[in-house]
């Protein structure tokens, strides 16, 4: 049979944007289409596949636990958490933690606090940092997500899960980063321990916050893909494919404060190319890992 010169097309096409064809998203319509859902093919299909941006939320609030696996209630659990945001953002009004001016960051830090029974006092309360890694987390979902509810309810889970789920491996991330940059270029490596540039990497940045804050929303929603789907290890290879991405660069560079800053304000131009990068690296050394930490 003579091979389809439209298919070919269209399926080189997705392949070059990360989307290695049609017939992956026909698989995911699939897979949402169960009820109740597979949780776990979903898990696997996120890991193995880039999630379409039409879907992307709601396999999100699936996948933390937002929504349950069956479909038929989703409106009606939709409407609870509904209720419940509204009923704390009420209480922090009332108590005067917010009002109508604060801003939005805020007002979820406030509302994360009370429903975890951290909210300070008022006479505890300090100016937020910018630098805060709930606060860089919720701006950059505020700029994934449209819906004020939705959004809350996955910062709220996305930073639960990670503190919950990835806290003890978390401190591990600059370890393995040291090791599989050894793997892909041990003369890059060598120069920035010779210059003491590894300790002083922007960690803080590319692991407590899940490159929150270091990469534009379009790039950072397919790293956390990864991450709610149940690989933190993603982020270590995102950070080895940025160093190996502006070797040129970093071998110019002998002092440890110009690398970090550097690297706290990285070119935002090539980050799409990075990430594709990153997770031809990640399925390289980890195949498709199911809940690999």
């Amino acid at each position: 049979m003579a091979e389809d010169p439209q298919r070919n097309f269209r399926s080189a096409y997705y392949e070059k944007v990360g989307f290695r064809g049609v017939e992956e998203k026909k698989s995911l319509e699939i897979l949402l289409k169960d009820d109740p859902l597979d949780v776990e093919k979903l898990c696997t299909f996120s890991q193995r596949f880039p999630l379409p941006s039409m879907y992307r939320i709601l396999v999100w609030k699936v996948l933390l636990g937002i929504l349950p696996p069956h479909g038929e209630s989703h409106s009606l659990v939709m409407s609870y958490r509904k209720e419940q945001y509204e009923d704390v953002l009420q209480a922090l009004e009332v108590m005067r933690f917010v009002h109508s001016s604060t801003p939005t960051v805020e007002v979820y830090l406030r509302m994360y606090q009370l429903e975890s029974q951290q909210l300070p006092r008022c006479t505890e309360i300090t100016q937020l940092k910018p630098e805060d890694n709930f606060l860089a987390i919720a701006k950059a979902m505020g700029e994934i997500v449209e819906s004020s509810i939705d959004c809350y309810w996955l910062i709220k889970c996305f930073v639960h899960q990670f503190n919950n789920k990835y806290g003890d491996s978390v401190p591990h991330l600059p370890k393995s980063l040291e090791h599989y940059l050894n793997l892909e270029d041990s003369r890059l490596l060598n120069h920035l321990k010779s210059c003491n540039a590894m300790n002083k990497l922007p960690y803080n940045l590319w692991f407590r916050r899940c490159f929150a804050g270091c990469l534009p929303e379009t790039s950072l929603q397919r790293v956390w893909d990864k991450v709610i789907s149940g690989s933190c290890k993603i982020l270590v290879f995102v950070a080895v494919e940025i160093l190996l991405s502006y070797k040129i660069v970093l071998m110019g560079m002998n002092k440890p404060e110009g690398i970090t800053q550097f690297l706290g304000n990285m070119p935002q131009e090539n980050t799409d190319a990075i990430v594709s990068k990153a997770i031809d690296l990640w399925h390289k050394y980890c195949g498709t890992p199911m809940h690999s930490v």
